[in-house]
């Protein structure tokens, strides 16, 4: 059975300029907690809808827990939409969307992930250690873009 955990935040920055930093997988090292390595392992152009692709290698690592994933990302500019899909590791299934919408000086961001182990043993030990994960994303990439944008934001 798949865990569904959704957050919604308000960043006081462009929906835009969240998208481009929630895009930027490979600084993902630089910032994000538990993210020891990311690599771009393909990357297509756009396609006539201003979608791009791409599959990348995330080695997320917290304690003794050390593990890879592969996922195809898709980088919806127009719709302001990002969608990670599991394709191998630990998981039965992942999944993450995020979506950037303008809000009164900045963006809405909502996050939404689904993820199921791949086995009952793997899903009791290491779910709850995930959703703490999960928890702390939204407000690295806050953190991150106060720290690339300033603490100005939208000018009102």
């Amino acid at each position: 059975m798949a865990t569904e955990k959704r957050t919604k935040t308000f960043a006081p920055f462009p929906p835009e300029a969240m998208f481009d930093l929630v895009a930027d997988v490979e600084r993902y090292p630089e910032f994000l907690p538990h993210c020891a390595a990311l690599r771009v392992v393909e990357r297509g152009g756009a396609d006539p809808q201003g979608r791009e692709t791409l599959v990348a290698d995330m080695v997320v690592a917290y304690r003794a827990f050390r593990e890879t994933f592969r996922s195809r990302v898709t980088l919806d500019r127009p719709a302001l939409r990002i969608e990670a899909e599991y394709l191998e590791g630990p998981f039965r299934h992942l999944r993450t969307v995020w979506r950037f919408e303008q809000a009164p000086d900045g963006t809405e961001i909502d996050f939404t992930i689904s993820f199921a182990f791949s086995n009952f043993i793997l899903q009791a030990a290491a779910a709850p250690v995930f959703e703490k994960v999960f928890m702390r994303m939204t407000d690295a990439f806050i953190r991150r873009a106060h720290d690339l944008y300033g603490s100005v934001g939208i000018e009102s």
